[in-house]
């Protein structure tokens, strides 16, 4: 094993600068047709989505069952189920305070109501992942997704660089430090769950897992085509659990369930929770990432944060020994700096990151 980094990752990757896209939402009547060509998706024609009264719900977990000692196996069963078969679940009692959330919640909205000039004092530089932006643009040829994001390691905690941490609101700073412990508590606890169905020591996944980022997201209104547009293109999520918070209740986010698209309505004060492509890696297959993507509203806009909880830098992503016993591993094993680096270099596309790491690709 690699020993444990002390310093910031760096040299990770890069993503070209391109429009923004709040600017683009706020003044339609410049938005040209040559521009928005650049975020029209042919293939939204042809997509197939799965609507109306018998559409499936993603699996609710709570926490408060898995805390009691009546109905905590019950709960473990239903965790199993969306572990295997839906890779996402909605997490509510998760014990977060409402005052953290609600924070959280002031200050995103905050700095996306701040003028461009403001929100561009944590632009992202050339050569850095981290600040505001887009992310996966390597091509002025390639669509673009239909949103801006704030992108920022949060834990550990030498690994922040406060340059990117907006200092406008105010309280922007404090409440997203207080929101990021508490989310790593919450991560740690449902990955200590997930062992202890998978037949391990909960303490084997929870220390291997020291490293958060968290990407804010903005979806803007597009009146002129929110039906040939999306707000991130489909894809599974390279890390090992996310965790999204939905700081509006505009439904966005759809899933692939069965060659079809599925809305997701989040509950409120819910997480929305899924299986990344590291801890299907660490599973060995057992558990699988999902393709999922966020559609854009012709009228309203709409804001999340995601946090994303990865193997600690200097750790390895690879099948667990433990899990893979006497078969045989279905994945390649590598650092989690070139893991990412292999992850950021690449176009955003389904599940390309899992094709990249199987054994026989």
């Amino acid at each position: 094993m690699e020993k444990k980094a002390t310093e910031r990752p760096r040299g990770l990757g890069n993503s070209m600068r391109v429009r923004n896209v709040q600017a683009l939402s706020a003044k339609p009547s410049e938005l040209t047709a040559e521009i928005l060509e650049s975020y029209i998706r042919p293939e939204m024609d042809d997509d197939c989505m799965v609507l109306g009264e018998n559409t499936e719900a993603v699996p609710v977990i709570d926490m408060g069952r898995l805390m009691d000692e009546e109905f905590v196996e019950e709960e473990m069963d239903k965790l199993k189920v969306a572990c295997e078969d839906w890779g996402f679940f909605q997490f509510v009692n998760h014990g977060i305070p409402e005052k953290v959330m609600e924070e959280m919640k002031a200050n995103m909205k905050g700095f996306f109501e701040l003028p461009l000039n403001e929100r561009e004092k944590v632009a992202q530089q050339p050569g850095d992942l981290e600040g505001y932006g887009q992310a996966f643009v390597f091509s002025e040829k390639q669509k673009l997704d239909w949103a801006d994001m704030l992108y920022i390691f949060t834990q550990p905690l030498h690994f922040r660089n406060f340059k990117h941490w907006p200092t406008q609101p105010p309280s922007f700073k404090e409440s997203l430090n207080n929101y990021s412990v508490e989310l790593q508590k919450v991560a740690h606890r449902i990955l200590g769950f997930m062992a202890r169905n998978l037949g391990i020591n909960p303490e084997k996944i929870t220390q291997l897992y020291g490293s958060q980022t968290v990407r804010i997201n903005y979806y803007p209104p597009c009146p002129n085509a929110h039906d040939k547009v999306l707000g991130l293109t489909p894809h599974s999520d390279a890390c090992g659990l996310t965790l999204l918070f939905q700081a509006s209740q505009v439904a966005g986010l759809q899933i692939r369930k069965n060659g079809a698209w599925l809305p997701v309505n989040p509950l409120p004060d819910a997480f929305i929770v899924n299986i990344g492509d590291a801890l299907e890696i660490l599973t060995n297959g057992k558990y699988k990432s999902i393709e999922h993507r966020a559609v854009i509203n012709a009228e309203k806009e709409r804001m999340s944060i995601a946090a994303l909880h990865s193997p600690s830098f200097g750790e390895m992503v690879g099948p667990l020994a433990e899990i893979v016993g006497d078969g045989k591993p279905l994945y390649k094993t590598l650092s989690l700096q070139d893991y990412a680096k292999l992850f950021f270099s690449r176009n955003l596309y389904r599940k390309s990151m899992i094709e990249q790491m199987k054994l026989d690709a």
